[in-house]
């Protein structure tokens, strides 16, 4: 049975969507064929693959991860092990609720106050049991953000799953002053999902990556400027559902209509 598309309630140009949907069939089936899946399978979602691992260990490496002390990162099984490691290393962990669906849509795992083990903890499972629900209002900057990801293009272009959860997360994060041009972006992939620069249909709004680390090799994208665009929530791309979906989004336009 084929598994609902999570874009079915996303706005923007639908030729582009169709184009974004093409793309992430193309990838889940090359990560099959590759035989770098696990379970459960990769289509309809952020594809959890062989060597996650050690692509979080690679990215344990960088000097962007050595300097971050506040990491934000999706909760997605592939990135379970960044996850893990940046409590073991003593970083002040954010981590969305699936689906920015709670009242208080992130949860804040502090290394010093985990009941059990940083792996255990680091679980969408575990989480529930050493994190604390915080609103947008209880957050801290963040100097790394940590994105789940279907494919990314050298060029820093990044494929999501097509909720566009991920996009979000950055733009209400960066209106509220906690992600700033500055902030590293980085995300932990296969090979397979890796592709050259111009392979993702991309807008100048889109999120781009910074860093993409995969088990063999880190890729910088950043461009020499070194600097990005302000992230903004795109209201005339949400749909009706998407914002009564999201508690937070519903009372950010109640606030935005009181101005």
């Amino acid at each position: 049975m084929a598994r609902p598309r999570h874009d079915h309630d996303a706005g923007g140009p639908a030729e582009l969507l169709e184009a974004k949907a093409g793309l992430r069939d193309e990838i889940w089936a090359a990560l099959r064929a590759a035989k770098a899946t696990r379970f459960p399978g990769p289509e309809g979602r952020i594809p959890n693959f062989v060597g996650a691992e050690a692509a979080a260990e690679r990215l344990r490496g960088t000097d962007a991860w050595r300097a971050a002390a506040t990491v934000k990162a999706n909760p997605d099984s592939p990135q379970w092990p960044v996850r893990q490691r940046a409590l073991e290393d003593g970083k002040l962990l954010f981590m969305a609720v699936p689906r920015l669906a709670e009242t208080e849509p992130f949860f804040l795992l502090d290394p010093d106050r985990l009941a059990g083990s940083a792996r255990q903890a680091s679980s969408i499972k575990g989480a529930s049991k050493s994190a604390r629900p915080v609103g947008l209002d209880r957050l801290e900057p963040v100097d790394l953000v940590v994105a789940g990801t279907v494919a990314a293009g050298v060029d820093g272009a990044r494929l999501g799953k097509g909720g566009g959860f991920s996009d979000l997360e950055f733009a209400v994060a960066s209106e509220a002053g906690l992600i700033g041009p500055d902030t590293v972006v980085v995300t932990t992939v296969h090979e397979v999902q890796v592709l050259p620069a111009g392979a993702i249909p991309a807008t100048d709004h889109d999120v781009r990556l910074d860093l993409i680390v995969t088990p063999e090799r880190i890729i910088e994208c950043r461009p020499p400027e070194g600097r990005r665009p302000a992230g903004r929530i795109r209201w005339d791309e949400l749909t009706d559902e998407k914002i009564e979906a999201i508690p937070l989004l519903a009372r950010l336009k109640e606030r935005r209509g009181r101005r």
